[in-house]
């Protein structure tokens, strides 16, 4: 056989990067010479005969005297032959990553358009200023229409409307005119465009069927880099994006599962500068170089380095509890579920009631909603979202740890078991 030599037969090493077992002894060079020419040699899963042929079945190795069947076809081309060699080529392990391909496949396609293909507002928080003796008519109306839209409650003024909506507490405010046939319907398009128009229409026509009509009003319009609303979505997309790949790429170069607590704690260590670089970066793009969210360069660059974080110990501790499985884990949570629910073209008041209650759960969703209340709501009642992604963060590292310690405690002890061999 050409280029094969004793050395590197038995110095063969196997993928993973741990030396094969070749099924040789230790013999001299020349004995071992001689048996390479005449013997099948065993390379990893692969047998090779004197005359170069090759068999997958790991169970036989026999001597190839170039012994054929009786109508002259090789025996290593028979119908047996093949079959064992694709199973041997074609493991479980890998029939099972392929499946799990198709399933995320599937799933992604079922998400985003479950969640997009029709979209209906639920109870968006709307503020209606009237007189008293018109107001509970209106509330009561509002809130009675067909599959509940709206959810609408009265307030004393105006001046409090417009700070309910100012502070992101409603969507929406009605003012009722007794003395004119208008109304007005003060809106947020910084809170989301769908939003508005959810609310535009459902308020047109209930006017429209009380002879009336509204005149709409943006109080509170988005950047003029982010005229669609939709910056900080893809910002935290890209931030979430950042996390998980860089996890992966970790797991890919020095292994799914750290080899003991110590070189998790320094695996997640190394996550901290490249979370502060990615915050960083991501608030720079935004700010100052588009000009898209502006005017709060060091809160969102805090936010970043959170969310990077969460993504990136969320995928590491998926790693370490079901190996390269992990990351489909991740893709599932972040990219299937996380992104059609968290709230960018459309908000979780008009998604489907499954991705609506996924939305504030995940980090894409409260991050995506931490973003708007930053640049548009003066970051009130961000202290939720906050929460949420920190204890990403947190259940990240814990799981990391604590599955890294029983995972080299288990590996520990099957190698001190004794040999079967």
């Amino acid at each position: 056989m050409q280029g094969l030599t004793p050395q590197s037969v038995i110095g063969l090493r196997s993928t993973n990067g741990e030396t094969a077992d070749t099924g040789f002894e230790k013999r001299p060079r020349e004995q071992c010479c001689e048996s390479a020419l005449t013997e099948y040699v065993a390379v990893g899963p692969t047998y090779y005969s004197k005359r170069g042929h090759v068999t997958g079945d790991k169970r036989t190795a026999h001597m190839d005297h170039g012994n054929s069947n009786h109508n002259g076809t090789s025996a290593a081309t028979s119908p047996q032959h093949f079959w064992a060699e694709w199973r041997d080529a074609v493991e479980p392990r890998t029939v099972a990553l392929i499946v799990g391909v198709l399933f995320l496949q599937l799933g992604f396609i079922l998400s985003y358009v479950g969640a997009f293909h029709a979209p209906k507002p639920h109870e968006i928080p709307v503020v209606v200023v009237a007189p008293t003796s018109y107001s509970t008519k209106i509330i009561a109306e509002l809130n009675g229409l067909t599959t509940s839209p709206l959810k609408a409650r009265v307030v004393s003024s105006v001046s409090v409307a417009k700070k309910g909506i100012r502070t992101d507490q409603t969507s929406a405010v009605f003012i009722f005119n007794p003395q004119s046939r208008t109304d007005k319907l003060l809106v947020t398009t910084a809170g989301g465009s769908a939003v508005v128009k959810a609310v535009t229409t459902v308020v047109t026509q209930f006017e429209t069927a009380q002879s009336r009509s509204v005149s709409v009003i943006d109080l509170v319009p988005g950047q003029s880099g982010d005229q669609s609303g939709l910056a900080g979505f893809y910002l935290v997309i890209g931030w979430i994006v950042g996390g998980y790949l860089v996890a992966s790429l970790l797991g890919v170069a020095r292994g799914s599962r750290p080899a003991n607590r110590r070189r998790a704690i320094f695996r997640l260590g190394a996550i901290i500068p490249y979370a502060l670089l990615s915050g960083l970066g991501g608030a720079l793009v935004v700010d100052q170089l588009l000009n898209a969210l502006t005017g709060h360069f060091v809160a969102l660059w805090l936010l970043g380095a959170l969310l990077v974080a969460s993504a990136a110990t969320v995928t590491m501790a998926f790693q370490v509890l079901f190996g390269v499985f992990g990351i489909g884990v991740t893709v599932l949570l972040f990219v299937i579920l996380g992104n059609p629910s968290a709230g960018g073209a459309y908000q979780p008041s008009v998604l489907p009631p499954f991705w609506r209650t996924l939305s504030g759960a995940l980090p894409n969703g409260a991050g995506t909603d931490a973003v708007r209340r930053i640049v548009y709501f003066g970051a009130n009642g961000i202290g939720g979202n906050l929460v949420v992604i920190s204890l990403y963060v947190v259940g990240g590292v814990f799981a990391t740890i604590v599955g890294t310690h029983f995972h080299h405690r288990r590996t520990t002890r099957l190698e001190q078991l004794p040999s079967t061999a």
